[in-house]
């Protein structure tokens, strides 16, 4: 989001651009493409960003680790004394080529990589040519924090050993698993365990063979130079990233619902093929099973036999996972917590209408409690009459009163955010007029937006869905009804706590460009920078970011302990806050803080929340990123995995469904088309047997009931 205040910072990165231009002109050997780029993103970051660190000597420092972090995130590549010969030459010189000086750092790191991983390239076959002993008690560590360089060739070695079989465990433990499943099938011909441990290490061969190619002919000396400019914006924050040119145009495409797919972008991270975001309303989505942060494994299609990942780029994973309408893909998905799952996906086009706003009816005893959907903060600006997110939250409220709702739940949960205007909008229906959040530019002057609407539609009990994964335009409009004590927010320990405004700007490679070739031109001949320019506060003078919301009652969930939300991020801009602004508590609503005490005893009291914190405490010691490379260990852990995922997966469905229905007009909406009736039938299936919204019913009835009885008085 830019204002006017953005622009003198805007105009300073222009002129600072323009003068590095006729610095170089007729000054020795003219810049190179690298050069020109690093020094553009580095007047950038130091000009433009929200809170820029001091490019340093320290700012080099911690440059040059996360880089050879991003070349060789396993340590599997480098020896401690490369390391050790590069540190003494370089580490404290990245800053300085920022600044002006030639780049050599780059350069010298790219080098004695291809050096390295050549010798490895050499190496894995004589490996994966002689059978694994699955019954040695060792073990692999594979947490970043732990891992070490080797000392030398012969650790390396056995560091590639060790990496090499654990592949082929997983898959060895796979095929003994089928093998087993299928023994009484007919036709089935069985195999022994030598046979099915040859296989796997073919298995793995060839899926090693795949990334060595990739990595020879792919990973080019370019793709390692945008990652080294990433790293730099990176460690000014997590959200702060460069675009080359044809990255950008293929990030934007990439499986964004305009073609027949499931609806999800992907990533390459760490050798993996990552699920970076969702579609709402795309099979993905729909599907309630794949998750931001799931690595694709496998893909297959239908039936047929699934395709190892490994060694895949992004690009050539998208093109297995699109594919003709209403066909099936097969997706296995390494989860997050350690599992793994098989999620099957009818191909198919995003469908717009449940992207938007939907409302149903709990029909609790002789209440009625009115429940809004919002997947996101959506608003359509290029079309007259087009979506707009707080517009459509208000005709389901009105839809809700019409039907005499005692009160009405708002649930954003796995909302990313969006529209920060609508946000604006859509607070000023539960309240009278007043701020609502105050956003911050590096120059640190506060403005204060506000709902300038004297107006209030809806009145009455209010509560606010909430999770990890409510970010952005989410945690402002939570945090406003916390603020004003408008109603009680519910959820997980904390929203995500991303509270920080990004704007793209495009670097110009021309002689008197400049650094500022135009907001968001994803065309720039030299890339595009994702800028972070601002940063939010609630009305109450803290920070959203960081610390997110933390709700007024917390329910234990299943991804409490992923290490996911902004505070996982060392490099994350950190929390703080500045002057309140002035604004008037809600006065009749109810005493949130009795409610909270109440719900507070009787949720430590509930077996099922209690269980589900404490199976989620123990899948997270379970992958705790040390795997033994044991056969028969493995199999007993990856069973209790299984059947700690299982068991939460049913906690989380409510034993009796809860009685919820969708409004007469909205099923008369969708009964002339059986796809989109279907979908509405899912989505209120799942409704019914959604324990969290079950809880928060109940909450609300707490407060609905409170509030009653004060009126008595």
């Amino acid at each position: 989001m830019f204002n006017k205040k953005s622009l003198p910072v805007l105009l300073v990165i222009l002129i600072a651009g323009i003068f590095i231009t006729f610095q170089t002109i007729g000054l020795g050997n003219p810049p190179t493409k690298y050069e020109k780029i690093l020094r553009q993103v580095g007047v950038m970051l130091e000009q433009g960003h929200y809170s820029p660190k001091k490019i340093d000597d320290n700012f080099s420092r911690e440059v040059f680790t996360k880089f050879l972090e991003a070349l060789d995130p396993d340590k599997q590549l480098f020896l401690k004394p490369d390391v050790a010969q590069l540190k003494k030459l370089y580490e404290n010189k990245i800053d300085d080529e920022i600044h002006g000086a030639p780049l050599q750092s780059f350069q010298a790191i790219s080098d004695m990589y291809s050096q390295r991983l050549q010798e490895y390239l050499t190496s894995y076959k004589e490996i994966l040519d002689k059978p694994f002993d699955f019954t040695a008690n060792e073990t692999l560590v594979d947490d970043k924090a732990k891992l070490e360089y080797a000392d030398n060739e012969k650790e390396r070695k056995d560091i590639w050993r060790k990496r090499l079989k654990y592949q082929t465990l997983v898959r060895y433990a796979d095929l003994i698993s089928n093998n087993e499943k299928n023994k009484d099938t007919k036709d089935y011909k069985s195999k022994t365990d030598a046979e099915l441990e040859k296989e796997a290490r073919e298995k793995v061969l060839l899926s090693t063979n795949r990334i060595a190619e990739r990595l020879r002919n792919k990973f080019t000396e370019e793709d390692r130079f945008n990652d080294f400019v990433n790293t730099i914006t990176s460690c000014m924050d997590p959200h702060t990233t460069f675009f080359p040119p044809i990255e950008k145009r293929s990030f934007d495409e990439q499986m964004s619902g305009r073609f027949f797919g499931i609806g999800a972008s992907l990533r390459n991270e760490d050798g993996n093929i990552k699920v970076a975001t969702l579609v709402t309303g795309s099979p993905a989505w729909k599907s309630g099973q794949v998750q931001v942060g799931d690595i694709i494994t496998k893909v297959g299609q239908g039936n047929e036999e699934p395709q190892d990942m490994a060694g895949f780029d992004t690009e050539d994973a998208v093109k297995l996972i699109r594919g003709k309408k209403g066909t099936e893909v097969r997706l296995t998905l390494k989860k997050a917590d350690g599992s793994s799952k098989v999620v099957s996906l009818i191909r198919d086009e995003i469908v717009l209408d449940e992207t938007f706003a939907r409302s149903a009816v709990v029909n609790e005893g002789s209440r009625k409690i009115g429940y809004i959907f919002l997947p996101e903060f959506y608003a359509d600006w290029e079309r007259p009459n087009g979506a707009k997110s707080a517009e459509d939250v208000a005709r389901e409220v009105s839809k809700l009163k019409a039907q005499n709702v005692d009160g009405i739940i708002i649930d954003l949960r796995n909302n990313g955010g969006g529209s920060l205007y609508d946000v604006i909008q859509m607070v000023g229906l539960f309240i009278d007029e007043g701020p609502i959040v105050q956003v911050k530019d590096r120059e640190g002057n506060p403005t204060v937006l506000r709902d300038k609407d004297k107006g209030v539609l809806y009145d009455g009990p209010l509560a606010v869905m909430v999770n990890e994964f409510s970010a952005s335009a989410s945690e402002i409009f939570a945090a406003a009804i916390q603020d004003y004590k408008r109603g009680i927010i519910i959820g997980s320990t904390s929203t995500y706590g991303k509270g920080t405004v990004q704007r793209n700007i495009g670097l110009e490679g021309g002689r008197m460009g400049g650094l500022l070739a135009s907001q968001d031109d994803a065309a720039s001949n030299l890339g595009t920078v994702k800028l972070t320019l601002q940063k939010f506060y609630r009305i109450n003078g803290g920070s959203t970011q960081l610390k997110g919301v933390t709700p007024d009652i917390i329910i234990p969930d299943q991804f409490e302990h992923l290490q996911f939300r902004e505070k996982d991020n060392p490099d994350a801009l950190k929390w703080d806050e500045i002057t309140k602004a002035k604004y008037t508590l809600w006065s009749n609503g109810a005493d949130i803080s009795t409610i909270k005490r109440a719900e507070d005893d009787r949720l430590k009291a509930s077996p099922v929340f209690e269980k589900i914190k404490a199976n989620t405490e123990q899948l997270s010691r379970l992958n705790d990123k040390v795997f033994t490379l044991n056969l028969k260990k493995y199999q007993e852990e990856q069973k209790q995995i299984r059947d700690l995922v299982r068991e939460i997966e049913k906690l989380t469905k409510t034993e009796k469904d809860t009685p919820i229905e969708i409004l007469p007009e909205d099923l008369a909406k969708f009964s002339h088309d059986e796809g989109k009736k279907d979908r509405q039938q899912l989505w209120l299936k799942n409704l019914k047997s959604d324990v969290y919204l079950s809880e928060s019913v109940s909450i609300l009835n707490s407060m609905i009931s409170q509030q009653a009885i004060a009126k008595s008085k």
